[in-house]
């Protein structure tokens, strides 16, 4: 079956606008008072441009605790990743102490992008980024998996307009759906069964349908080769 393109909500319309940033320089105290106040568990740092260079995360300022200042004795298991955590814990400021360089995703990518990207890197927050490379949100996996609790009656119109109409460019009427707790039922009658396969395709890319019953009916079945 062909894969179709469709309509897919971008980065800048489920990320957090409103980011708490730092510079290089900023102590190590100020970094934690930060993260205190405004209850996030990361702080992007930005050079004097704007642009993203790093990120100072929890994990990070942890390892001062951890390893005493840099006092503690090194790990035994000894790999590049626990140096480089090691090394953190003596760390005064945000320079010293970020994650480099930081993973930054454009604002016009789609939501599917920046949660595979998220998985790749396994991080929990990516920087978003425009056109010149400043920074203009932070997207996290909360951002992402919050598209989930999108209202019924929200999917259903993205269905009807995004797939039935936009994407599959349906006469009204030819094909029905109905939308609970997030599941999608689809209903209706086609010509052919890859074009009721589309219809449960597109469906499934909808953000927040969790999943799809294809109840569309068929005439014939393109699928398979008829005999020579």
């Amino acid at each position: 079956m062909t894969e179709v393109e469709m309509w897919e909500p971008t980065v800048e319309s489920v990320m957090t606008k409103d980011v708490v940033t730092a510079g290089e320089s900023t102590r190590f105290k100020d970094l934690v008072a930060l993260m205190t106040e405004h209850r996030v568990s990361g702080i992007p740092i930005v050079d004097h441009d704007g642009m993203p260079v790093g990120v100072v995360s929890e994990a990070d300022t942890l390892a001062k605790q951890e390893y005493q200042g840099g006092m503690a004795r090194m790990p035994l298991v000894f790999n590049r990743k626990r140096r480089a955590h090691w090394r953190k814990s003596a760390g005064r400021s945000a320079f010293e102490l970020m994650t480099a360089p930081a993973i930054t995703i454009s604002e016009k990518a789609s939501v599917t992008a920046a949660a595979r990207l998220l998985a790749e890197k396994k991080v929990r927050r990516l920087c978003v980024v425009n056109l010149h490379g400043a920074l203009v949100g932070v997207v996290s996996r909360r951002d992402i998996i919050s598209t989930y609790l999108r209202e019924d009656e929200q999917i259903l119109a993205d269905i009807q307009e995004h797939v039935f109409r936009r994407g599959m460019w349906l006469f009204p009427g030819t094909l029905a759906a109905e939308v609970s707790k997030g599941v999608a039922t689809l209903e209706g009658s086609v010509e052919h069964r890859t074009t009721a396969q589309i219809a449960g395709q597109l469906t499934q890319k909808v953000p927040g349908v969790i999943g799809v019953k294809n109840k569309i009916r068929y005439e014939l079945d393109d699928t398979v080769s008829s005999a020579m």
